[in-house]
């Protein structure tokens, strides 16, 4: 039985590795993208600056190479796919609640209890983050290899405004994942250094997944070690 001193692993070398590829080449993306969003094209950005190449054929370079992540993504990690859209679609009678009390808890770290591998918000980001992303790639292959023309129109718009609406998202995602809100304070380790968090952060995050795994809480911990202490006085008190 692991103690809240403890570290658990929350991810794999091989979800820690994709994750890193697909964060890189996305963050690289919305760089360009933006500049190009915002009417810079024919501006060089730092990006542009740094590589020599101009921001238009950077970003559909990008594009290409973040194509070429999510396919390895889906071939390699095809077995944990239902899992997936299992833990995400899921709908708990507690999640109402949880939403209700994250807020306040963004700060107190005080979150209400919810089931499964992920938290409620973290569900609705992972729908909007994976169909945006697809959306993204799917419209931005079709930018990259036709040449004008109604579809060609019709993609330019689908790709815009679904940057617009996953920026906010992916924004939020990370600001979350990098653990500077004090009550996510610790997580960023889940995917970095190892992939492991400590026992507390588990059970204050994730607390049915932690449970799950075997661990307790600091306080479960001291409240065993107490009862220990407690039944070895009566035993003394008994046999002297």
């Amino acid at each position: 039985m692991a103690t809240g001193t403890d570290r658990i692993e929350r991810y794999g070398r091989r979800a820690r590795w994709l994750h890193a590829a697909v964060y890189l080449t996305t963050l690289a993306l919305l760089a360009t993208g933006l500049w190009l969003l915002g009417g810079q094209e024919g501006h060089p950005s730092i990006l542009w600056r740094v590589t020599g190449d101009a921001d238009t054929r950077l970003h559909i370079w990008l594009g290409w190479a973040l194509t070429a992540v999510a396919a390895l993504g889906l071939v390699a990690g095809v077995r944990a796919i239902p899992t997936f859209l299992r833990e995400t679609f899921r709908y708990d009678r507690g999640d109402t609640r949880w939403f209700v009390r994250w807020p306040k808890a963004l700060f107190t770290g005080r979150f209400a209890r919810h089931e499964g591998h992920w938290d409620p918000g973290q569900r609705i980001a992972n729908v909007v983050i994976v169909v945006g992303l697809l959306v993204l790639i799917v419209t931005g292959v079709g930018l990259a290899t036709l040449h004008g023309g109604h579809t060609f129109s019709l993609f330019a718009k689908v790709h815009k405004w679904t940057a617009i609406v996953t920026t906010p998202v992916l924004l939020g995602h990370i600001l979350i994942a990098a653990g500077v809100l004090p009550g996510y304070r610790g997580v960023w380790r889940s995917m970095h250094l190892g992939g492991r968090v400590r026992t507390e952060t588990a059970h204050r995050l994730w607390p049915v997944w932690a449970d799950e795994r075997g661990t307790t809480t600091p306080n479960a911990s001291h409240e065993a070690k107490d009862s220990v202490h407690q039944a070895s006085v009566e035993r003394k008190d008994v046999f002297g």
